[in-house]
């Protein structure tokens, strides 16, 4: 006899908004949950990258494209309200859009330190919002946030990140304490060390990839579709009782010395 989907992981019927989607992390999880059965809006700014990408998924389900700046609130607003007005309801929003810069902290640029900012925390705020009261008014909603096991730990050259990603710890605690009341689950996915375009200098660096295979438990780099089963639990009905978590998914380098 065939075996059936669990109903508490089927997404079947949810439509998924997925940031900075069109590579990386963005992109497996934006598959990821189409595989499980949600319609997919993928999300950035290069309009040539997202229709690559929405060709690349068209076979796994039913893709949408929206184009916007995620840093840019009044954008990201009229975006968010025209596709529910025009489409349908976004009944799980990913806040997956990020940047990193790597310099000393004594020596890193006050510009580039502002952009990570907008770019990593005001993004998820943003976009958050914008989603959050379209499903405020029907009483349910999920909100992932994608923060990083820098939220727990730091390393060199990477403290301004760090302290982003701590907020958007911090920030998803804040969403679930406002928005639990409303039916809203908002919870965060803390990625370790991943083979991503974002890591690329670190994944290209034998010295470091040697460190990194030592210091994690598992003993080697994360594959970004290590990060689906997180991101779907917290997207399905099974999550229906869990609230400003951050579920790190890293291979154990945040519970060894």
């Amino acid at each position: 006899m065939m075996a059936t989907a669990n109903p508490l992981f089927d997404l079947t019927g949810q439509r998924a908004l997925v940031t900075g989607s069109s590579q990386g992390i963005g992109f497996a999880l934006a598959r990821g949950l189409l595989d499980a059965g949600a319609e997919i809006v993928l999300n950035g700014r290069d309009t040539g990258k997202l229709d690559e990408a929405a060709k690349t998924l068209a076979s796994h389900g039913s893709v949408h494209r929206l184009a916007f700046d995620v840093t840019d609130h009044d954008a990201v607003r009229d975006a968010v309200d025209g596709f529910e007005a025009q489409t349908g309801a976004l009944d799980i929003l990913v806040n997956n859009a990020g940047m990193q810069h790597r310099t000393e902290l004594e020596n890193f640029p006050a510009d580039a330190f502002e952009k990570l900012l907008q770019t990593n925390v005001a993004s998820v705020f943003h976009v958050g919002q914008a989603v959050a009261r379209h499903m405020i008014g029907r009483g349910q909603g999920k909100v992932i946030n994608i923060a990083s096991v820098q939220a727990a730990l730091a390393r060199p050259s990477i403290a301004p990140y760090t302290a982003t990603k701590g907020a958007v710890a911090n920030l998803t605690k804040g969403m679930a304490t406002d928005w639990a009341k409303h039916g809203l689950q908002c919870n965060a996915i803390a990625p370790g060390y991943f083979d991503t375009p974002l890591n690329k200098a670190l994944v290209d660096d034998p010295e470091f990839t040697t460190w990194l295979e030592k210091r994690t438990p598992a003993g080697r780099w994360g594959k970004v579709d290590e990060l689906v089963g997180a991101c779907v639990f917290l997207a399905s009905p099974g999550s229906s009782f869990v609230n400003g978590h951050t579920l790190y998914v890293d291979g154990g380098i945040t519970v060894s010395l």
